[in-house]
């Protein structure tokens, strides 16, 4: 697996790939101290697989760099790790593409478990996003957990989620969402555009669109980063068989999945 990590302390550049190697075999760390160099690297070598990136860093900000990231690789998931995690913050980090995001405060524990489930496709927040989130969706029961995580694919569980505060989880049939919708919502929640939705699912743009609005309505939100915190302050978990993921996106689904 090629992992990007970006980050002006070589420290922790460091200190992540050690936490990563355990985890992850074959491990190809890609190492940038800034946005320019994460740019250089993945024109050098091409898209990788994870992008871990920091938001206090020189010259591009990582906000920016997130959104750069997304724009031109738009099948390529980038987590923001850093220290600065209040809620406008983490929002602000999902507004611009991040499919999740690790305070750099976290004991050591909760970021193996946060980089489990990443690697897993899940999806990582603090739970300083849950405490005021913007326009929460009135159906999502609140977490009492110390942080939050959303389950896209059967085999991710959260390091710390509300299953574990005593919240049982809810799957998007809770919601009234169709197998169909809920593949689209697993998609969207990892900031997958329509188009490349359409392309894995093989479905057209304007049945992607109508399947978005379902779900967006389903979890009474408007936008993908308020169905990221809507899911996650409901521990939404998707137990059905989900879309082979890969670094490039693939738009081949086994015919028992398409319908």
């Amino acid at each position: 697996m090629r992992v990007l990590l970006v980050d002006d302390h070589t420290l922790f550049r460091e200190g992540i790939a050690l936490l990563l190697r355990p985890l992850v075999q074959p491990l190809e760390t890609w190492e940038a101290g800034s946005c320019e160099e994460a740019f250089a690297l993945i024109e050098e070598r091409g898209a990788a697989e994870l992008v871990l990136i920091d938001l206090g860093l020189p010259g591009a900000s990582g906000l920016e760099g997130v959104q750069r990231l997304r724009e031109a690789h738009p099948e390529m998931p980038v987590v923001v790790m850093s220290s600065a995690d209040d809620k406008e913050t983490v929002l602000a980090a999902l507004d611009a593409g991040a499919m999740g995001f690790i305070p750099k405060s976290a004991t050591s524990a909760v970021m193996i478990g946060a980089l489990k489930l990443i690697l897993a496709k899940g999806i990582y927040l603090p739970p300083s996003v849950f405490l005021a989130a913007r326009n929460p969706a009135p159906a999502a029961a609140p977490s009492a957990s110390p942080a939050a995580a959303v389950t896209p694919m059967r085999a991710a569980a959260p390091a710390v989620g509300p299953e574990s505060a005593g919240v049982p989880a809810r799957r998007p049939s809770d919601l009234g969402l169709t197998p169909r919708q809920a593949e689209v919502l697993h998609l969207l929640l990892q900031g997958k555009p329509a188009k490349l939705i359409g392309r894995e699912l093989d479905l057209s743009l304007s049945t992607v669109k109508a399947h978005t609005s379902a779900v967006l309505r389903a979890l009474n939100v408007t936008t993908r980063t308020q169905a990221i915190v809507a899911a996650g302050r409901i521990g939404l978990r998707f137990d059905h068989r989900q879309p082979p993921q890969a670094a490039v996106s693939s738009d081949s689904l086994s015919a028992s999945n398409r319908r």
